[in-house]
């Protein structure tokens, strides 16, 4: 773990994406010319190191803002944990589209309470999983991530910290 000191102020981070719209533009078409392969180690580590310095859960922005898939498994585990049938849980917490796939039926998230999640031991796999930069494919996904680049500390101080390290910035 480094000794950097990471920027956690949502309306910093988010003034700052603002002006750097344009370099991080610039920053997505720059890593065709890289291997996905070194982008996603990269990732991956400047992700641990930043995500074990930030507390995602004094944040909580991204529950405030996402619309979270879940799975028939992790229903019946909610409706478990919150001591309900799953037929109350539905009818109360869940969507279901037409084609079969579920989701939380409100943003913000219904389990949100303050900064932090209500059933946090039970929350989904995607908000487990959030931002996903652990995962493979950050080149391929690198668009979308910048979608939360203004309103995720995690995924700021990590872009920020790989655009240093590729050079990119100074």
């Amino acid at each position: 773990m480094s000794n950097t000191a990471y920027e956690t102020n949502l309306q910093t981070i988010a003034a700052i994406a603002s002006e750097k719209e344009e370099e991080n533009d610039h920053f997505l078409r720059s890593l065709r010319h890289h291997s996905g392969a070194v982008l996603d180690e990269m990732a991956n580590r400047i992700y641990q190191d930043v995500n074990a310095a930030v507390d995602c859960t004094a944040c909580g922005n991204c529950c405030q803002k996402l619309v979270v898939n879940i799975t028939q498994p992790e229903i019946e585990r909610l409706a478990v944990f919150m001591n309900m049938t799953e037929e109350n849980l539905r009818e109360k917490y869940i969507e279901e589209s037409l084609a079969g796939n579920c989701f939380i039926n409100t943003v913000p998230c219904h389990f949100l309470s303050g900064t932090s999640c209500s059933i946090y031991p039970e929350r989904f796999t995607e908000c487990r999983d959030f931002p996903h930069l652990h995962k493979p494919g950050f080149k391929e996904r690198f668009l979308g991530t910048l979608l939360h680049y203004p309103s995720c500390p995690i995924i700021y101080n990590t872009v920020e910290v790989m655009k240093r390290e590729l050079k990119f910035i100074e």
